[in-house]
C-alpha cells in the first residue's frame, strides 16, 4: 500500500469553455504539510473542491485514504475536514457554543469536554464565552480551524486560510498550523502567499497553466533556480524568485 494519503492523477476540469485543470498529478504523504502554490485563479480551490467531494472532475482520478473521491464520497467525507477561505462560524453563538454544536452534529462523545480542550489548544479559553462575531480576524480563523479538527479527520484541507488577514493575524494562524503539523496531521494547504508556503510546507507543488509544473521541498526547488551570482556575498533565492522563474516570469521581473 502506498504511503500517500491523497493521490491525484490526470485531474481535469473546465468551466464553460475555460479549461482550469489540464491534467493535475500529485501525492500527499501521511503526516506532511503539502502546499499547493499558485497565482490567484490558478485552480487551487477547484482542486480542493474536487478532493472534498464538493465538485466532480471532468476526467482523472483522486483518492483520499484509499477511498475514491467520485465513487466513495461518503467514506471520503468521514476522513476529511475543510476550512475554506472564509470562516464558517455562527456569529451569534459563543466560541464554545460553536464547537459544541459541531461536536454534537458529528456525534462526538462529551462535546463540552471536546470544546474546552480545543479552546485551550488554540489559546481561546479566555474568549470561550464571547460571541464569535466579536472575535478578531485571527481568533475567528483559529476557531474555524479548531472546528475542523472535531472528529479527528485524517486529512485537513486549508484553502487559503489567511486570505484577508492582517500580518499579525496571519502569524497567529501560522502558529496554529505549525501546531497541527507538530501533532502529525496530514494537511493540504493552498495559498498564493509565497512566504506562507515557505514557512509551513514540508513539500510544495506549483500549479500553473492548469498543471503541476514543479514539486519538491524548498531545498529541491532552490536547486532548480539558476546558481546565485557571487559578488561580495552569495545571494540565496527567495521562494518568490523561484516561483517566478519556474513559471517563466523571472526575466520579466528582473528587467523592470
Amino acid at each position: 500500500m502506498s504511503n500517500a494519503v491523497i493521490s491525484v492523477a490526470e485531474l481535469k476540469k473546465s468551466f464553460k469553455e475555460q479549461e482550469v485543470l489540464k491534467g493535475v498529478d500529485f501525492e500527499v504523504r501521511r503526516g506532511e504539510v503539502f502546499a499547493l502554490l499558485g497565482s490567484n485563479g490558478a485552480g487551487k480551490t477547484t482542486v480542493v473542491n474536487i478532493l472534498s467531494t464538493l465538485m466532480k472532475p471532468d476526467e482523472g482520478k483522486a483518492s483520499i485514504c484509499d477511498f475514491d473521491v467520485q465513487h466513495q464520497p461518503e467514506q471520503v467525507r468521514h476522513n476529511i475536514s475543510l476550512t475554506g477561505q472564509f470562516a464558517a462560524l455562527d456569529g451569534l453563538l459563543t466560541g464554545r457554543e460553536n464547537l459544541m454544536m459541531i461536536a454534537k452534529l458529528r456525534g462526538v462523545a462529551n462535546p463540552g469536554q471536546v470544546a474546552d480542550n480545543l479552546l485551550a489548544k488554540f489559546s481561546l479559553s479566555n474568549a470561550a464565552n464571547r460571541r464569535a462575531d466579536r472575535y478578531s480576524g485571527g481568533m475567528k480563523r483559529r476557531l474555524d480551524i479548531a472546528l475542523s479538527l472535531i472528529g479527528k479527520p485524517a486529512v485537513i484541507f486549508l484553502d487559503e486560510p489567511t486570505t484577508g488577514l492582517d500580518p499579525e493575524a496571519r502569524m497567529e494562524v501560522w502558529k496554529t498550523i505549525k501546531k497541527l503539523a507538530g501533532g502529525g496531521a496530514t494537511i493540504l494547504l493552498t495559498t498564493q502567499y509565497l512566504e506562507e508556503a515557505e514557512q509551513l510546507a514540508d513539500r510544495i507543488a506549483i500549479l500553473h497553466g492548469g498543471k503541476i509544473i514543479a514539486t519538491g521541498t524548498l531545498t529541491e526547488l532552490k536547486e532548480m533556480f539558476p546558481p546565485a551570482k557571487v559578488e561580495y556575498i552569495e545571494k540565496q533565492p527567495t521562494l518568490e524568485e523561484i516561483f517566478l522563474a519556474i513559471i517563466g516570469k523571472g526575466e520579466d521581473v528582473n528587467e523592470q
